[in-house]
């Protein structure tokens, strides 16, 4: 009996000494309880901000909507809220059914105790300026946020540098297989389009206006980011007129439209395109007499602006297609098409659907 007790009292200051050790050896961390705040990591914004977000992020929300599509792109189930409701029919319905809850871009729709009350574990705020004026904007949005981490991510206007922006969230997320796959798709098809596209003397590249508003006599500019596909797949942008900040669409006059003549018109509103063939003004503008009007497909989210985000990377394709069907003949566009909204819309479409899209 008297060996019995004394083998018990040694193993019992045994695991005594054994859990000092361990203490000292992690540094006494403790275990927390479901209430108690999760541990934390230090990174880098791409505003080159330190930040401390938490070791796993679940819930994220976006002040404008190129982050929110990017979000969404590389982490479906991350996000949060849409700032804008998407296109029905092309987004599953789990999605669908987030709330919108606005934002900051064209109008201030958000609303910050909204964003507070979702208890997102960030706040992702996309940028468009320079590091020193993006600093302010975060700093400002941190001090409204209070405790929640605003992690700033650019929301590029060039659509030749998607790749930075995408490459980040996926190592933000631990997401980075499927943003290297966003990242190959992206690189390969603006590889493409910009190395044909290159050898096009000036005078032989296609004449190109893009219609917006209801009228279609609303447009942008080379040089204006809601324009850029038509300048990145080798057309001539014919707008003669001022780049008008921000959300754009300069008005024009159907007298500039028809001194510039077009050889193709892309179309941002549906009302127009289903009129413009009809319309008598429009009559003597060589696009349409051809028949070389296009209207810019729009599923999940419009291909070629508004925003002009990683939402255009089909319509690089796609817009160098509608320019230079020869040059192009042997792109696989509806192959491209299921490709990416598979890899970035995460929804698989029909060979139909495809084709409906195509050509509306």
């Amino acid at each position: 009996m008297v060996a019995i007790t004394r083998r018990c009292h040694l193993l019992l200051t045994l695991l005594c000494i054994c859990g000092v050790l361990l203490c000292t050896s992690a540094a006494c961390t403790t275990v927390r309880g479901t209430d108690s705040p999760a541990e934390n990591r230090t990174i880098t914004d791409m505003a080159g901000r330190t930040v401390a977000v938490p070791s796993e992020i679940e819930s994220i929300a976006c002040t404008s909507p190129p982050s929110t599509m990017l979000v969404y792109m590389v982490a479906p189930d991350r996000l949060a809220g849409w700032n804008f409701a998407p296109e029905e029919g092309y987004i599953p319905e789990r999605y669908m059914a987030l709330p919108v809850v606005g934002g900051w871009f064209r109008k201030e729709t958000g609303n910050y105790e909204t964003f507070i009350s979702m208890h997102p574990d960030i706040v992702v705020e996309g940028y468009t300026t320079d590091g020193g004026a993006a600093h302010v904007t975060v700093a400002e949005r941190q001090q409204k946020m209070g405790s929640i981490p605003v992690v700033a991510v650019e929301d590029t206007t060039n659509a030749t540098r998607y790749s930075g922006p995408i490459r980040f969230m996926g190592g933000l997320l631990g997401e980075e297989e499927q943003a290297e796959a966003m990242i190959a798709f992206y690189e390969g098809v603006l590889a493409t389009v910009t190395e044909r596209v290159a050898s096009i003397p000036d005078d032989e590249r296609v004449a190109v206006y893009y219609a917006e508003g209801p009228k279609g006599l609303m447009t942008d500019p080379s040089g204006s980011p809601h324009a850029e596909l038509i300048d990145l797949c080798g057309g001539r942008n014919v707008a003669e007129c001022a780049i008008t900040p921000g959300m754009g669409m300069t008005e024009v006059s159907m007298e500039q439209v028809i001194a510039w003549n077009p050889d193709v018109v892309l179309v941002h509103d549906p009302g127009f395109y289903a009129t413009v063939r009809t319309d008598p003004l429009w009559q003597e503008i060589a696009a349409v007499k051809t028949d070389r009007v296009y209207l810019i497909p729009q599923t999940a989210f419009c291909w070629f602006d508004r925003p002009p985000g990683i939402n255009r990377i089909v319509g690089i394709p796609w817009t160098a297609k509608v320019l230079y069907p020869n040059l192009f003949a042997d792109m696989d566009l509806e192959s491209l098409v299921r490709e990416y909204h598979e890899t970035f819309i995460h929804v698989s479409l029909s060979d139909d659907r495809i084709r409906e899209i195509l050509n509306p």
